[in-house]
C-alpha cells in the first residue's frame, strides 16, 4: 500500500502530510484489499464566494479499478476526515460489487477473466477537462485508451468513481459508448452508431 500526498498550487506542511497519510491509510487498511495505491491531492480554492474552499481529492487504484473521492470543507483537516470516511464507503462498495461478484461468477465457472475482461478500466478522470473558474481556460488534458467492457462493468465504474458520466468501448459491438446519470434518476446510454 502506497500513499502519495501532494498539494495543488500550495505547499503541504509535514504535519498535514502525516495527518493525510494516517487518515487515508487507516481507511484503506480497514478493507484489506491489495494492492492499493492512493494519490491524495490537497488544494484551496481562491474564490471568496466558495463557502468550503479546502479540498481533498483521493484517487485509489486497485486491481485495474479506480476509486475517486473529492470532498470540500472549511478546514483542510476536516476535508481529509470526510474524504477518509468516504474512502471506506467506496472501498466497501468496491469489495461487495466487484470482488464478491467475481467470486460468485467464478464459482459458476463464468469468471470475468474467462470472458476476456479488461485488466485496467478507463480512468474517467482522464476524460474530463477541468476548467478554471477564474479564467475559464483548459488547464488539464489527458489522453486515454477506452478499454472494452460490458454495460454492467461500466455501471460499476461510474458508481465507484462517483462521476456524472463514463466513456468506454462496448466489448461486443466495438462501439464507443457514454454512460451518464440522468437528472431525474437512473442512467442514460449514448452509443456510437456502427455502420
Amino acid at each position: 500500500m502506497s500513499i502519495t500526498v501532494t498539494g495543488r498550487k500550495m505547499t503541504v506542511s509535514e504535519p498535514l502530510r502525516r495527518y493525510a497519510e494516517e487518515k487515508i491509510g487507516n481507511s484503506m487498511k480497514v478493507m484489506d484489499i491489495n494492492p492499493l495505491d492512493a494519490a491524495v491531492v490537497l488544494h484551496v480554492e481562491k474564490n471568496p464566494a466558495i463557502s468550503a474552499p479546502c479540498c481533498c481529492e483521493v484517487t485509489i487504484r486497485t486491481k485495474g479499478n479506480v476509486i475517486r473521492v473529492e470532498e470540500h470543507e472549511e478546514d483542510m483537516y476536516a476535508a481529509i476526515d470526510v474524504a477518509a470516511a468516504k474512502v471506506v464507503r467506496q472501498l466497501r462498495k468496491y469489495k461487495t460489487r466487484v470482488i464478491d461478484r467475481k467470486v460468485h461468477k467464478g464459482q459458476r465457472g463464468e469468471s470475468l477473466a474467462a470472458k476476456g475482461a479488461p485488466d485496467a478500466p478507463t480512468d474517467l478522470d482522464a476524460l474530463m477537462e477541468e476548467l478554471s473558474e477564474e479564467d475559464e481556460e483548459v488547464v488539464r488534458v489527458k489522453e486515454i485508451e477506452f478499454e472494452p467492457m460490458t454495460e454492467e462493468e461500466a455501471l460499476i465504474q461510474i458508481d465507484l468513481l462517483g462521476h456524472d458520466f463514463f466513456a468506454y468501448t462496448d466489448r461486443d459491438t466495438n462501439a464507443t459508448c457514454i454512460l451518464y446519470r440522468r437528472n431525474g434518476g437512473g442512467y442514460g446510454l449514448l452509443k456510437q452508431s456502427v455502420a
